[in-house]
């Protein structure tokens, strides 16, 4: 199976410039998944990172495949639309080359835990069919409206103009 970018914008909440994948061309639902990142001079982090010197920073690979990971969650809930997959881990991430502008980077993940609230992920990143990174990943389901907690809520009755105020 396989995703366009509009599949993907429907199963992950991410948005330019912060959605890092532009194509899955496979997938094996609850097991693994292979997606494309083509990476521009125009991706605006390369103006500061490095000038003269574009390497794309290694905590946005990382992020490239949690959210690879993100979309093998997601794909499978019912209620997707009410959840965010959101990274809880990061271990035994290792960078072995750079990134860089006109590189495709194709970022395989394989599940080694799924359950309904959290996921394990294997990713490797790849630039012409050499490691250029490779981490494990963690994450958790959280619900996507943000819960208000009763600190904010008090907060909120002592501002001028609140509620408590003008009464």
């Amino acid at each position: 199976m396989k995703f366009d970018i509009q599949e993907i914008m429907g199963l992950l909440p991410h948005r330019y410039p912060f959605l890092l994948i532009d194509r899955v061309v496979e997938f094996e639902s609850q097991k693994r998944l292979v997606a494309i990142k083509n990476v521009t001079v125009n991706e605006p982090f390369f103006q500061g990172h490095f000038p003269g010197y574009p390497i794309m920073p290694g905590v946005l690979v990382v992020e490239a495949m949690a959210q690879a990971g993100g979309i093998i969650m997601t794909a499978e809930m019912p209620d997707r639309e009410k959840k965010l997959v959101v990274f809880s881990g990061i271990e035994r991430a290792k960078f072995r080359r750079p990134v860089t502008p006109g590189d495709q980077l194709r970022i395989e993940v394989n599940v080694l835990s799924f359950r309904s609230r959290a996921g394990r992920i294997e990713g490797k990143a790849y630039v012409d069919g050499k490691l250029a990174c490779e981490a494990t990943l963690t994450c958790q389901v959280v619900p996507r409206q943000r819960e208000t907690s009763t600190h904010a809520a008090a907060d909120t009755q002592d501002k001028p103009g609140s509620e408590a105020e003008q009464q």
